[in-house]
């Protein structure tokens, strides 16, 4: 592997030190239309090969835009799907560095046949082995599809491109209005990108979440010795929910939540932590968002968005695929409420819903502030699924909040009543203790003991086996 290439630059930097071993450093081009010669594209513009991250296996790809500016052709997508070959018979990891200019004209059909066998490698990847993508230069056209193909997509923050249509190819758009193909957009507008840096910090992520992650879908969660105390208490945490962000942050061993997605559907969070040495995926509705200092800098509903039910239903349906236990936190107390919402909302919370209902890990629910009507089932409810069910005390657990209920029951009548019947209402629907009394909640626990009562119901949950009825797929 040639060491001055920033492709093989790259891969340096991602990989224990000395641990790649190139395949294919002989591969170039066979075409030789428009002046193409095999001697002019060295490794066809693709390094390929695998190393370690931590000790850990992984199948790396990254392109070399100094070689016809990275663009794929035939040769150039053997090399990456015969790595995915290799990455699914070994059961590892693959990482792809994307840095290219789209589909190499010269090469017409078959490089046009090349992006399709790159896609049906990635559709069978899917669920059986972790793949990652980083975005380090351009990525653009049909290019697109490779990272919205793998699990978790990366990009640097200025200079990296990420698009379908280029930002000048949109009607009434121009770059200066909006530059649709920057790592801002695609992360806050779009989803697409879980985490935007400077390429160094980008690499250094990507050996975070490695950590994280098991090899293959056999593997189960992935499992280190916690150093950490088991029983550790934080009576701070009463004071997290609303940025809930925080409060899996404090749960975590030592303190450590990989957050994703982090700027799309902001009232969403999603993450990995280990619990006890063991990853957990985490889910948490959030109404605030909190500074370093503990300053809240922006405060949200605390209701299901369409944004962050289908932010939180991929997350559920990755964590399912790779036996990741999943834990929620929630507070919500219905659904948005604006005409753009109600345009995807049932559909959005149906899909969170078939991800929570369909997922055979373990599953643990702890209610930190609101569980109010459907929207709470939605999120991992006992009813649609979850294994143990948790409250804080003083939380509301119930059809509507007490003053609506009231308005309803007692319509025409004074203000004096509906207060009265409200308190009542309250008092005898919303409570934690009444929920657990019929069997919704199995316990009942002040905020600072979450860590230890967690960890408990996981590793009770350790062996859990649970049976689905036979079918091919869902269709949800």
């Amino acid at each position: 592997m040639s060491t001055t290439s920033k492709a093989s630059q790259r891969i340096a930097a991602l990989l224990d030190d000395n641990s790649f071993v190139e395949i294919g450093a002989l591969v170039t081009a066979r075409a030789t239309d428009f002046n193409m010669k095999p001697n002019e594209t060295p490794s066809d513009g693709c390094i390929t090969g695998y190393g370690v991250i931590n000790g850990k296996p992984v199948y790396v790809y990254s392109q070399d835009a100094s070689v016809m500016n990275g663009t794929i052709g035939e040769m150039h997508a053997r090399k990456i799907t015969n790595l995915y070959d290799l990455a699914m018979k070994t059961g590892s990891p693959v990482i792809g560095l994307l840095d290219c200019a789209g589909l190499r004209l010269q090469e017409a059909t078959d490089a046009l046949n090349a992006f399709g066998a790159i896609y049906q490698k990635q559709v069978m990847a899917s669920g059986v082995i972790p793949q990652i993508s980083a975005v380090l230069g351009n990525c653009g056209g049909g290019l697109a599809l490779f990272p919205t193909l793998t699990d978790f997509t990366f990009m640097e923050e200025k200079s990296a491109r990420l698009f379908v249509n280029a930002p000048n190819a949109l009607d009434g758009n121009v770059i200066t209005k909006c530059d649709s193909s920057c790592a801002d957009f695609q992360s806050k507008e779009c989803g697409i990108v879980d985490v935007v840096a400077d390429e160094a910090s980008v690499l250094s992520k990507i050996r975070e979440l490695i950590a994280f992650l098991p090899s293959n879908n056999n593997d189960g969660s992935d499992l280190v010795e916690c150093t950490d105390d088991l029983n550790r208490v934080n009576a701070e945490l009463a004071n997290c929910v609303g940025d809930t962000s925080v409060a899996l942050s404090i749960l975590a061993d030592n303190n450590d939540f990989f957050e994703v997605k982090a700027d799309y559907a902001k009232d969403m969070v999603t993450g990995f932590l280990k619990l006890d040495g063991v990853t957990v995926g985490a889910v948490a509705n959030r109404s605030e968002i909190c500074d370093e200092d503990g300053k809240v800098t922006e405060k949200m509903d605390a209701v299901l968005s369409v944004e962050g039910c289908e932010k939180a239903a991929d997350f559920v349906s990755f964590c399912d695929a790779f036996s990741i236990p999943v834990l929620t936190l929630t507070n919500v107390g219905g659904y948005q409420a604006n005409l753009n919402s109600e345009k995807g909302i049932a559909k959005a919370a149906a899909r969170l819903t078939y991800a929570f209902a369909n997922a055979n890990v373990p599953k643990v629910n702890v209610v930190i502030g609101k569980a109010i009507g459907t929207a709470a089932v939605v999120m991992n409810s006992k009813a649609i699924g979850a294994d143990i069910t948790i409250a804080w005390h003083g939380v509301q657990i119930g059809t509507m909040e007490g003053k609506l209920a009231a308005k309803i029951m007692y319509d025409g009548q004074g203000a004096d009543v509906i207060n009265e019947k409200a308190a009542e209402y309250e008092a005898l629907q919303l409570g934690a203790q009444n929920a657990a009394r019929r069997g919704y909640v199995d316990q009942i626990i002040m905020a600072g003991d979450t860590r230890k009562y967690v960890i408990g119901a996981f590793e009770m949950l350790f062996t859990k086996s649970e049976d689905r009825p036979a079918k091919k797929h869902g269709t949800v």
